[in-house]
C-alpha cells in the first residue's frame, strides 16, 4: 500500500488511541494516497489541538418588505431561506437525509471512521471521489461556506485541501460536543442548498411542492434529500431524469435500512418527481414586486438608515441577510384605486406619463404611490418613479407645479393678516419688469417680466382669483406678503427643489410654480393644510422587526404645527371655492365630500397639476412630458388620444377624481373647520 496504507494506518492509530475517538467517528473524504500528500507530520499538526470551536450564528435570512394590512410586498435575500424548527419537518424526511447522507448519525460522533474507510477503499478500488463525510462535517462546512462574505473566503470554505478537511473535522468535534445530535441536524437542514435558489428545507418544500416542510410525502422528502449532494445536477426542473433517477436511489437506500417498505418504495417510484403547476417562485427583489416604485423608495430609505449598518453596503448586506421584517404605510386598497385611476386616464404608450401620490393628513402615511409607466427596461417602461425627488438612482426629481404653488402664496397673506375678501384689481397683463419684490436675503427684479392671465381679469377677492386662478392678481399679492414668507411656508411644509434637494428658489414668478416639486411633495403639502397647520414627514416605513421580534430604530412619525390652525382653515376656505361649479376644479367636485384643491399649468405646457385633498386624505396627479427633448404636452398623447387643451382641470384632475374617489370610499366624511371674521373678512361662513 506504500505511503498511502501507512497514512491510513497513521489516522487509524490516531484515532484509536484518543480520547476522542467515540467523538471522531465521522466521515473524512480523504483518498488513501492523499496522506502521502500532506505527510503524517501533517496530519499530527492537524489533529494535536483538536477540537478547535465553532462560532455558529443563525443562518442568513431575507427580509420581507409588507403592506400596512400585511400582505408582502418585496421579499429581498441572497439566500431564500425560511428557518424552521426540527419538530415541524416531517419525520419522513429526516428519515431521508439521514438514510441518504448519514446512517449512522446518531450512532457515531463527529466522524464515522466506517463510513470514510469504505469510501476509501471504494474511492481506491474505482478511481473514484465518494463522500464520506458525515452530516456534522458537512454541517460545519456548510456554517464556514455562510461565514464567508468575501471571494476568497468563500474559496477558503470550499478549497478541495486535506488541510481544509481536517480543520472541519476539528470544527465537527467541537460542534458535537457543544450541540445535540437533534440541533446538529435542525442546523444542517435549515443550511443546506436544495437548488434553484432555495435553501433550507421548508424553503425547499415550499418551492417545489407548494407545501411546508412538515407536510412533505414520502417521494417528496426522498427528491429533496437526493438533491443535497448535487442542487444542479439533480434538478428536477432542468434534469427530471437524473432527479427521477437520484429519488429512486434515495428510496432504494431508505428501504435497505429498512425505513420504509416495498409497497411504500414502489407507490413512491411511481408518482411524479415534480408537478411544475404546484412549484412556488419567491420572488426576489423591487422589481418583482406589485409596487415596484413604491418598494424601491422604500429600499432607498433604508439604505440611508445609519441604525442598519455604517455604509450603504453594510446596509445592503444586513437586509438580505438579516431576517427583518419591515412594515410600510402602503394601503393596498388606496394604491389599487390610485393605479385604477392611472389605467383609465392614460396608457404606457402616450408620450406623456401620468403619476399620483396619496398621503393620509395628520400622519404623513404614504398610503399609494401610482404612475402610467410600468417598471422595468423595455420600450414602454421605466426604471423612474415620476412621485419622488431625485435622492436616489430611480427618483426622477419632479416637475415644475405652476398654480398649485399659489396656495403657500394665499396661507402666507392670511398669516400676515390678509383677509380672504382682499381686492385687488387684475388685468390680462402686468408690466413687473425690474419692479423689487422682497426676499430672505434681500431684494430681487426681473429684467423683462410681464406675465399674464390665462382665465379671467377684474377686480378679485383673494377667493375668485383661486377660484379662476388669476396670475396677476397673485404676482400682486406675492410682493405685498415677500417672497420671503411664501418661500419658508413652502419650506415648512416640505416643499423644496425636487432635482437639487435645495430651498425653492425665490424669484418674481414664484407664486406660478416655477419649482421642481414631486407628487409626493405637493400632496404631503397640501395635506398640512387639511391637517389644519399640522406637517408631518413623509413616512413610508413604520417597523423594522429583527427576526427575534425586536424593533429596530427607525425613523417614526415626525409631525408638528408649522401654521396656526386659523391660517390652514383660511387656506381650506378659499381652495375649497376653487371646487364649487365655476372654478377650476368645480367638474371635479363628487359626493357630500369636503373638497379643496388646486390646478397648476406651467409655461410652455410641459406639465399640468391637480392637488386636492379632504380632511381624511389628500393626493396630487401629474401629466407631464418626461421625455428630453422636453415639448409642449398640446399634440401630444394621454390614454391614446391627442391632448388638444391640456390644463390642470381637464388633463389632470380626471386622475386625481379617479384617485380619491377610490381612496375615500368606506372612510368617514370629515368637515374643514371654518375659519375666524378676521379671516374670512366681509364673506360669509
Amino acid at each position: 500500500m506504500g505511503t498511502g496504507g501507512h497514512g491510513v494506518r497513521l489516522l487509524t492509530r490516531l484515532l484509536g488511541v484518543s480520547a476522542l475517538a467515540g467523538a471522531l467517528t465521522a466521515g473524512l473524504v480523504v483518498p488513501i494516497a492523499g496522506f502521502a500528500g500532506i505527510g503524517s507530520k501533517a496530519v499530527v499538526d492537524s489533529l494535536a489541538s483538536l477540537p478547535k470551536p465553532l462560532n455558529i450564528r443563525p443562518a442568513d435570512v431575507g427580509t420581507r418588505i409588507l403592506a400596512a394590512d400585511g400582505s408582502v410586498i418585496a421579499n429581498l435575500y441572497q439566500e431564500n431561506r425560511v428557518p424552521v424548527a426540527l419538530d415541524k419537518v416531517a419525520p419522513v424526511m429526516r428519515q431521508a437525509i439521514i438514510a441518504t447522507e448519514d446512517s449512522r448519525f446518531y450512532q457515531h460522533g463527529a466522524l464515522d471512521l466506517q463510513g470514510t474507510l469504505r469510501a476509501l477503499i471504494r474511492n481506491r478500488a474505482e478511481g473514484t471521489q465518494e463522500g464520506g463525510s458525515s452530516i456534522t462535517q458537512q454541517y460545519v462546512k456548510l456554517t464556514l461556506l455562510e461565514e464567508a462574505r468575501t471571494p476568497a473566503e468563500q474559496h477558503a470554505a470550499t478549497a478541495p485541501t486535506y488541510q481544509r478537511k481536517l480543520l472541519e473535522l476539528r470544527y465537527a468535534v467541537a460542534v458535537e460536543q457543544q450541540q445535540s445530535k437533534d440541533q446538529i441536524l435542525d442546523g444542517y437542514l435549515n443550511l443546506a442548498n436544495f437548488g434553484d435558489g432555495a435553501y433550507g428545507v421548508q424553503a425547499a418544500a415550499q418551492h417545489y411542492f407548494g407545501v411546508n416542510a412538515a407536510d412533505l410525502s414520502l417521494p417528496q422528502a426522498a427528491m429533496l434529500a437526493g438533491l443535497v449532494r448535487n442542487p444542479s445536477g439533480y434538478d428536477p426542473v432542468t434534469h427530471p431524469a437524473a432527479a427521477t433517477d437520484r429519488r429512486a436511489t434515495v428510496l432504494q437506500r431508505m428501504l435497505q435500512l429498512g425505513i420504509i417498505n416495498v409497497a411504500e418504495a414502489n407507490t413512491a417510484l411511481r408518482s411524479p418527481v415534480i408537478d411544475l403547476s404546484q412549484m412556488h417562485l419567491v420572488p426576489n427583489g423591487c422589481g418583482n414586486s406589485a409596487y415596484p416604485f413604491y418598494c424601491e423608495y422604500v429600499v432607498s430609505k433604508l439604505l440611508a438608515n445609519p441604525a442598519l449598518g455604517d455604509t450603504v453596503q453594510a446596509r445592503d448586506q444586513y437586509l438580505k441577510t438579516s431576517g427583518l421584517t419591515i412594515r410600510t404605510s402602503l394601503d393596498p386598497r388606496i394604491q389599487a384605486a390610485a393605479q385604477k385611476s392611472i389605467d383609465e386616464h392614460s396608457k404606457p404608450t402616450d408620450n406623456t406619463i401620468a403619476a399620483t401620490t396619496v398621503v393620509q393628513p395628520g400622519t404623513g402615511l404614504v398610503k399609494a404611490m401610482a404612475q402610467s409607466e410600468p417598471y422595468g427596461e423595455g420600450r414602454h417602461e421605466t426604471a423612474y418613479n415620476y412621485n419622488v425627488e431625485k435622492s436616489y438612482d430611480g427618483g426622477y426629481g419632479g416637475f415644475q407645479n405652476g398654480s398649485t404653488m399659489k396656495a403657500f402664496t394665499i396661507a402666507a397673506a392670511i398669516q400676515q393678516g390678509i383677509p380672504i375678501d382682499y381686492k385687488i384689481n387684475s388685468p390680462r397683463q402686468i408690466d413687473l419688469s425690474m419692479v423689487p419684490y422682497r426676499t430672505c436675503k434681500g431684494w430681487t427684479r426681473d429684467q423683462n417680466y410681464q406675465p399674464k392671465n390665462s382665465t379671467k381679469n377684474g377686480d378679485f377677492t383673494m377667493v375668485d382669483a383661486a377660484r379662476y386662478s388669476v396670475n396677476t392678481y397673485f404676482l400682486q399679492l406675492s410682493r405685498k406678503t415677500g417672497l420671503c414668507s411664501i418661500a419658508t411656508i413652502a419650506a415648512k411644509l416640505g416643499m423644496y427643489n425636487a432635482q437639487t434637494l435645495q430651498p425653492l428658489e425665490q424669484v418674481v414668478s414664484m407664486t406660478l410654480g416655477v419649482g421642481y416639486v414631486t407628487p409626493l411633495m405637493l400632496s404631503n403639502a397640501y395635506a398640512t393644510f387639511a391637517a389644519r397647520g399640522v406637517y408631518c414627514e413623509p413616512l413610508l416605513i413604520t417597523s423594522i422587526k429583527d427576526d427575534n421580534g425586536k424593533y429596530l430604530s427607525t425613523p417614526s412619525q415626525s409631525c408638528k404645527q408649522v401654521l396656526e390652525p386659523w391660517v390652514a382653515d383660511g387656506v381650506n376656505r378659499v381652495l375649497s371655492a376653487v371646487m364649487q361649479p365655476g372654478g377650476t376644479g368645480g367638474n371635479l367636485k363628487f359626493g357630500k365630500w369636503d373638497l379643496a384643491g388646486k390646478t397648476g399649468t406651467i409655461n410652455q405646457n410641459l406639465a399640468v397639476w391637480f392637488s386636492g385633498y379632504t380632511p381624511n386624505l389628500a393626493a396630487a396627479a401629474v401629466v407631464a412630458d418626461a421625455t428630453p427633448p422636453y415639448t409642449n404636452l398640446m399634440g401630444q398623447t394621454l390614454d391614446g388620444q391627442t391632448i388638444s387643451d391640456p390644463t390642470g382641470s381637464g388633463t389632470a384632475g380626471p386622475i386625481w377624481e379617479g384617485v380619491m374617489q377610490g381612496a375615500l370610499e368606506g372612510l368617514p366624511r370629515d368637515h374643514f373647520i371654518s375659519p375666524p371674521s378676521r379671516v374670512l373678512g366681509s364673506l360669509k361662513r
